[in-house]
């Protein structure tokens, strides 16, 4: 018994890893394939994955929602738990990075469940809301810039529906969050984020120290 998250060694998350993972060999090897970028660390931890798509399917989740596709192993992740009517509609703006996420989404016989959109993500979400999309998504995650995470979440949490999930990446930062000495801009954002969340009645939350840290909310 423990009354506090347990740290996990190097040797325990392996084992962790070995008796929880169930990762298919497209996303095995996405992964593989990021982790050749020196950008890497952007990517998800597959037991980061694998959550997810047991959120999307334990809620039923149909119409989706991306901010931040990277190489696109979250929307992998996503759209293989989607039913075959189920859509993703995916906000980045790196041509790049995205180019080798629509490669592996054809792969996985995916693509058609994922709608790139490739330009800045507040003027998608705005386009969205103009376009009476407001509380119709079931399942919305968000993993971009994080000096944009509270405009993102509030143009989010219109397009959410009652009850759908918010799934928002990269809020404990490292640690850095914690550490009073560390003032960064991106550092800053998130310690802003994380307790205006924490405050607002319209939702309930529950943060989850799995990766970098991860943050549930339900919309009330």
């Amino acid at each position: 018994m423990t009354n506090q998250t347990i740290n996990l060694s190097d040797k325990l998350y392996q084992y962790m890893l070995s008796i929880s993972l169930h990762e298919p060999a497209i996303l095995k090897s996405l992964r593989e394939t990021t982790l050749k970028l020196s950008s890497h660390d952007m990517q998800i931890s597959p037991e980061q994955g694998q959550l997810m798509a047991l959120l999307v399917e334990l809620i039923g989740a149909e119409k989706t929602l991306e901010i931040g596709v990277y190489t696109g192993y979250s929307s992998l992740v996503v759209a293989l738990a989607l039913p075959e009517t189920g859509k993703i509609i995916a906000c980045d703006i790196n041509t790049e990075t995205s180019a080798i996420a629509q490669d592996f989404w054809q792969k996985a016989s995916v693509a058609h469940k994922i709608d790139l959109k490739l330009a800045p993500a507040l003027e998608t979400l705005d386009s969205l809301i103009k376009q009476n999309h407001s509380n119709n998504f079931d399942f919305i995650f968000i993993d971009a810039d994080k000096q944009n995470y509270l405009n993102y979440y509030e143009r989010s949490l219109t397009l959410l529906r009652t009850g759908g999930l918010m799934v928002i990446d990269n809020v404990l930062w490292s640690g850095r969050v914690a550490d009073t000495h560390v003032h960064d801009k991106q550092t800053l954002a998130i310690r802003a984020f994380n307790q205006t969340i924490y405050q607002d009645k319209r939702i309930n939350i529950s943060l989850i120290p799995v990766g970098d840290g991860l943050t549930l909310i339900r919309k009330r």
